[in-house]
């Protein structure tokens, strides 16, 4: 997962910010559970996301109890009790890290990978044994994705579908009944769709000058001569409106989910968070701000 799914921290009431904070920290004891503790550094923002949103299905009361961390050890703060959903989410997170870590190792040879596929080895073998069906799908639109990648294809539209559709098949996974599904489905996707092109956008000048695959940069036809900024500018536009399309359907699909809980956290984050982080992509490359919370 990339970190982009952030809450607008300012519009958050303190109490919403706490239980965000307390699913964020949930996913992260669930990972050192499932993977062990060197695992808790794959932790993603987009996973306490996934948590929150799925566990606004259950009438159920946030469960939870102070506690301390190793990152911070001496203040106690509000935890998420360990559960289905937040098992789920830190599973999620632990399946997606490994194949990212393998991809940046195959394509780029970053050299702390094979340290972070070893750590999660353990919980990667779990997760793929617990979930054959989704994990196949998932490796089937990531094969599809690297051929799209080979192959250079020059369309955002078409070279953002593998991954937009491999988090349709997370968010739609553990629902019930298929109304719900599909809902969940529709808000993966275009979530997917998000992150994806987002994620182009904010790399185009690391991709550049390293040479690697970047749609926007064959889409746009970016020329030797011609200088990033100014290419970012000049492609700004026709980006924003697939990103701020994309949030949009994301935004009546969820307007369509019975939210019996933590539906104002969710508000933030998909009506003012996701629009911030667009924002502040598009205007000063602000990326992937992931910090412990």
């Amino acid at each position: 997962m990339f970190g982009y799914i952030t809450p607008d921290k300012p519009e958050l009431k303190i109490k919403e910010f706490e239980i965000f904070r307390g699913y964020y920290c949930g996913v992260c004891r669930a990972i050192a559970k499932q993977a062990g503790h060197r695992g808790r550094f794959v932790l993603s923002y987009d996973s306490a996301f996934l948590a929150l949103l799925l566990d606004s299905l259950n009438s159920a009361p946030v469960s939870g109890k102070p506690g301390r961390c190793l990152i911070h050890p001496l203040k106690k703060r509000f935890m998420v009790d360990y559960g289905d959903v937040l098992e789920f989410s830190s599973d999620i997170n632990i399946l997606l890290a490994y194949y990212n870590l393998k991809d940046k190792w195959q394509d780029e040879k970053k050299f702390f990978s094979p340290l972070g596929l070893l750590a999660l080895r353990r919980g990667y073998k779990r997760v793929k044994k617990k979930y054959p069906v989704l994990v196949g799908d998932i490796e089937k639109g990531l094969s599809t994705l690297h051929e799209l990648e080979r192959s250079r294809c020059g369309q955002m539209d078409e070279a953002s579908e593998p991954f937009a559709g491999i988090m349709q098949k997370v968010f739609e996974y553990p629902a019930e009944p298929d109304s719900v599904k599909k809902i969940l489905g529709w808000i993966g996707y275009n979530l997917g769709k998000w992150i994806y092109l987002l994620d182009a956008y904010d790399d185009i000048e690391d991709n550049i000058k390293r040479g690697a695959y970047n749609p926007l940069v064959i889409q746009f036809r970016y020329g030797e001569n011609e200088n990033v900024e100014s290419f970012r500018e000049r492609i700004k536009k026709e980006v924003e409106f697939i990103l701020v399309y994309s949030l949009s359907e994301m935004e009546k699909a969820f307007s369509l989910l019975d939210a019996k809980k933590n539906k104002g956290i969710l508000e933030n984050i998909i009506y003012r968070g996701l629009l911030e982080k667009t924002r502040q992509v598009l205007e000063m490359g602000a990326g992937c701000d992931e910090k412990p919370l």
